[in-house]
């Protein structure tokens, strides 16, 4: 009989990959067992971590369990340890009131009203919005007069600073600047404090000065204090 051609090719197919699934299988188990050289399974014995009967402690370096006494002195420790800090903090909670206390009556012996100055307060009023000069005195080279503002009106009320006008006893202008006033007055708002600084040396020879202020940009009203006092 002639055998086909098909059949045979088939057999030889078959037989080339038998021989390669070996191989590979072979191969595959040499090399695992190579890498596996030197490791032991665990110890699976369930007496291997029991504790001595003598001891009372593991055999095979398992879980210590402490004594009773010992489990009593370390919470009598702990207890007394949390009342000495309760008591530590109730003594710096004391003392806290107290700095407190401290600091709120030199805060109120500071805050007390000073007493007015000789010729002051200097107001004026226009369109229901008040112009107030409370005092005047020299430092760091500079006039400083402290001023106050408020607005009772129904509008509020803007201004820009650098239209303020200052003048001497002679009808010179002084340069002036101010701090803390501000820009805009609120209708029936509250009080508002601040300063008008004029550099010393403008003012030799200068015995009183006067003040104006216009607000901007409708310039309905006119703001003027006549007469400061600034001898020094």
């Amino acid at each position: 009989m002639r055998i086909n051609s098909t059949v045979l090719l088939t057999l030889i197919l078959l037989s080339m990959m038998l021989g390669a699934g070996s191989v590979s299988a072979f191969w595959g188990f040499t090399i695992g067992s190579s890498a596996l050289k030197g490791v032991s399974p665990p110890d699976g014995r369930p007496n291997s971590k029991l504790p001595s009967p003598k001891t009372g402690y593991p055999q095979d370096g398992g879980v210590n369990f402490l004594k009773e006494e010992e489990i009593l002195k370390i919470v009598k420790a702990r207890v007394q340890g949390k009342a000495k800090t309760t008591k530590a903090r109730k003594l710096l909670d004391e003392e806290d009131i107290e700095n407190n206390k401290e600091a709120e009556t030199q805060n109120t012996e500071q805050t007390t009203p000073e007493k007015p100055q000789k010729g002051f307060p200097i107001a004026t009023e226009s369109e229901g919005v008040t112009l107030s000069v409370l005092s005047s005195r020299y430092s760091g080279g500079d006039l400083i007069l402290k001023v106050r503002m408020q607005n009772k009106g129904d509008d509020s009320v803007r201004f820009l600073y650098s239209f303020l006008d200052v003048t001497d006893d002679r009808g010179r202008t002084l340069s002036a600047s101010t701090q803390g006033l501000p820009s805009e007055l609120t209708a029936n708002g509250p009080t508002h404090d601040g300063t008008i600084n004029i550099p010393t040396p403008l003012l030799d020879n200068v015995k009183k000065i006067s003040l104006a202020l216009t607000d901007y940009p409708a310039q309905k009203l006119r703001l003027e204090v006549s007469n400061i006092p600034v001898e020094k």
